[in-house]
């Protein structure tokens, strides 16, 4: 299971939020490339960069930090936040981004989808955000009636690389993963997951990687950057 460090960029910060709310920041560097040079020589082998701006009004709006981080570091980035089109997923992968994830696009633009699945094979992550049971659109601004198992269903048409799933009411908050969601998520899933939202310290790690194979990956941000769990003894935990 890979340990994947986030890096959430907010008008060209390094920041983390509390559950996506974009008024409740921490900001932790104004050099988000630097960052990503510190997670590769921490051992990370893929970052998960999140463009806050872009998810929330729809169009890439940090892409120039973006490819500064692609630029920094010799490891996989994977990037989301306000790829709404075929013509920014074939941006990024143009600035060596190796995987980019649709979450927005791919509930409400199935062509975009089709689209750049079939140009992009098995390099579309699929972001499935989920509040109360439901999938929380536009940078979590907006709680859509989908449900997680019927985004599930309809991913069975499409080579995507797999989905980044994330618990938006752990997001940032130190508390833990949300395990039973999780369980019913890997239930739901045909293809692989990358969990996101809660982790806190090793025993999440631990925990998560119990929930078997299905689960390829773990996103740590808030508390890497707080210091409650350390990147090499993330790793070491994934790798036991």
């Amino acid at each position: 299971m890979m340990v994947i460090p986030a890096i959430d960029l907010k008008e060209g910060r390094c920041v983390r939020l509390r559950q996506g709310d974009m008024n409740q920041e921490t900001a932790y560097s104004r050099d988000p490339a630097a960052v990503a040079r510190q997670w590769e020589q921490l051992g990370a082998s893929r970052l998960h960069v999140i463009d806050l701006n872009g998810a929330v009004n729809g169009t890439p709006e940090n892409m120039n930090h973006v490819r500064a981080i692609a630029k920094a570091v010799s490891i996989p980035i994977q990037v989301g936040g306000g790829i709404r089109s075929l013509d920014t997923v074939k941006a990024y992968v143009d600035q060596g981004v190796s995987h980019v994830v649709l979450g927005t696009a791919a509930m409400e633009n199935a062509a975009c989808l089709a689209a750049a699945c079939a140009q992009f094979p098995d390099k579309i992550f699929i972001g499935i955000d989920v509040k109360e049971g439901k999938v929380a659109l536009h940078g979590w601004t907006n709680l859509s009636d989908l449900t997680p198992d019927s985004v599930f269903a309809s991913l069975k048409a499409y080579p995507v690389a797999g989905v980044v799933f994330t618990e938006i009411s752990r997001d940032g908050m130190l508390q833990g993963p949300n395990l039973g969601a999780l369980r019913e998520a890997i239930q739901a899933s045909p293809v692989p997951l990358i969990a996101s939202g809660g982790v806190t310290r090793v025993e999440d790690v631990r925990a998560i990687k119990r929930l078997g194979q299905k689960i390829t990956g773990v996103i740590i941000g808030k508390a890497l950057y707080e210091g409650t769990l350390d990147l090499p003894t993330a790793l070491a935990e994934a790798r036991a």
